[in-house]
C-alpha cells in the first residue's frame, strides 16, 4: 500500500462534517438477511463501475462552485473530468480501488472549495503558510524517493537469488525434529493444614492462610535442580531409542502439571524458526539427539532429528527476491539516517521510550543533584 503523504492529507479529514447518524435495522428485514444486504453492498462498492465513462466525461460537478464571478445560479459549476481526477489519483496511489477514489473525490470536492476560499482571504500570504508549504513539499520528495529506492531494490535478478541461495543454503535446511520440553520447575503445593478439633476460630484461620504461602527458596531450589537431574536422564533416555512421546509424558508428570503432555512433533522447521540458542540442532544427523538445552525463564529442551531435507532454489525464490530486496532499501536508507547531533540544551535530553515524560517545569534528576533548591 503506497499512501502518499498528500493522499493522507485529503482523506484525513474525511470524518469532519461527514458523520452519519447509526443506522437502524429495519424492524422488517431479519438481522441475517440486513447483514447479507449489507455484505453485498460493500462487495459492490469494490467493484468498477459497469457503466463505461470516457477520458473527457465529467466524473465531478461542483455546484455553485466556479471560476467566473458573474455566474449566477445552474450557470456556476466546475466540472472535473475522468482524465483530470484520475491523474491525482494514480499520482496519490497507483491503482486506488473504487471505494477510495468517491472518498477521495469528496475530499478533493471540499477541499477544492475550502482551499478557493482561504485564497480570497490571503491566507496563502502569511509566513507560515510558505512554511507550511515547504515542509509538505519536503515530506512528499521524501516519500517519491521513498518509492524510488524500493522500486530500485526491487530489481532482483535470477542471479542475484542464485548467489544469495548459495551463500545461505543451510537457512534453507527444513527438519523434522520430536523435542522434549522438561518444565524449568516443579509445581509446589503445600500440605493442607488442618485446624484441631476444638481450636478457636482465629487459629483456625491462622492455619488457613498457612496454607496459601509460597513455596521458599529452599523448596524452589530443590525442585529446579529435580527436573534438571530429570531432564538430564531423559534425554539419555532418548540417544538409547526411547520413545519421545513417552519421555514428554513423564517429563510432564513429575512437574505435577495438569492435562495433556503436548506433541513431541516438529514439522518443517528452518533454522531461522528456531531461537538463537537451539539453532545448532539444526546441524545433527538423523537419528542424533542433542544435549539438554536449558532457558532459565522456560526449561529444558531435548531435540532428536527425524529427517532433514535442503528446499530448492526454485521453492524459495519468491523468499529471496523479498530478503534481498529488504536488505537493499534498509542499506539505501541508512544514507540518510543517523549522524546528526541536537543541541541537548534546547531539545533537552534523550529520553528512553519507555519513561514517562518528566512533568511541567520539573528538573531531570541530574540537574537535580546538581540544583538542590
Amino acid at each position: 500500500m503506497r499512501f502518499q503523504y498528500l493522499v493522507c492529507l485529503l482523506l484525513a479529514g474525511l470524518a469532519y462534517g461527514q458523520a452519519a447518524p447509526p443506522s437502524t435495522p429495519n424492524a422488517a428485514t431479519p438481522p441475517a438477511a440486513g447483514a447479507k444486504a449489507e455484505q453485498s453492498a460493500s462487495a459492490a462498492a469494490d467493484k468498477a463501475p459497469e457503466t463505461k465513462v470516457g477520458p473527457d466525461d465529467t466524473v465531478i460537478t461542483l455546484k455553485g462552485f466556479c471560476a467566473d464571478a458573474t455566474q449566477q445560479g445552474d450557470a456556476c459549476k466546475t466540472a472535473i473530468t475522468r482524465a483530470q481526477f484520475e491523474k491525482l489519483a494514480e499520482s496519490l496511489q497507483p491503482g486506488m480501488s473504487p471505494a477510495i477514489r468517491r472518498q477521495l473525490a469528496t475530499a478533493y470536492s471540499r477541499m477544492l472549495r475550502m482551499s478557493t476560499a482561504a485564497e480570497k482571504r490571503g491566507l496563502d500570504k502569511q509566513p507560515k503558510f510558505e512554511e507550511k508549504m515547504n515542509f509538505a513539499r519536503m515530506q512528499v520528495l521524501s516519500g517519491e524517493l521513498s518509492s524510488a529506492l524500493q522500486e530500485d531494490a526491487g530489481k532482483v535478478t535470477d542471479a542475484d537469488i542464485g548467489d544469495y541461495y548459495k551463500k545461505n543454503e543451510a537457512s534453507y535446511e527444513q527438519a523434522t525434529f520430536a523435542r522434549i520440553f522438561v518444565p524449568r520447575a516443579k509445581q509446589i503445593v503445600n500440605p493442607v493444614v488442618r485446624p484441631k478439633a476444638g481450636s478457636k476460630v482465629g487459629a483456625k484461620a491462622s492455619a488457613t492462610a498457612s496454607t496459601n504461602k509460597p513455596p521458599t527458596e529452599a523448596q524452589k531450589k530443590a525442585s529446579e535442580e529435580a527436573m534438571t537431574k530429570l531432564a538430564a536422564g531423559l534425554r539419555a533416555r532418548a540417544a538409547k531409542g526411547e520413545d519421545p512421546d513417552t519421555l514428554q509424558k513423564e517429563a510432564y508428570v513429575a512437574a505435577g502439571l495438569p492435562g495433556n503432555a503436548p506433541s513431541t512433533k516438529m514439522e518443517k522447521v528452518r533454522r531461522t524458526t528456531l531461537p538463537a540458542n537451539h539453532q545448532a540442532v539444526m546441524d545433527l544427523k538423523p537419528g542424533d539427539v542433542s544435549e539438554v538445552i536449558s532457558d532459565p525463564n522456560s526449561g529444558h529442551y531435548i531435540y532428536k532429528l527425524v529427517s532433514k531435507e535442503t528446499l530448492s532454489v526454485d521453492t524459495v525464490k519468491p523468499e529471496i527476491r523479498n530478503t534481498i530486496s529488504s536488505q537493499r532499501y534498509r542499506d539505501s536508507m541508512q544514507n540518510f539516517q543517523g549522524n546528526v547531533d541536537l543541541n541537548d540544551a534546547y531539545f533537552g535530553p534523550t529520553r528512553n521510550p519507555a519513561m514517562p515524560p518528566l512533568p511541567r517545569g520539573a528538573k531531570p534528576p541530574a540537574q537535580q543533584a546538581e540544583d538542590p533548591d
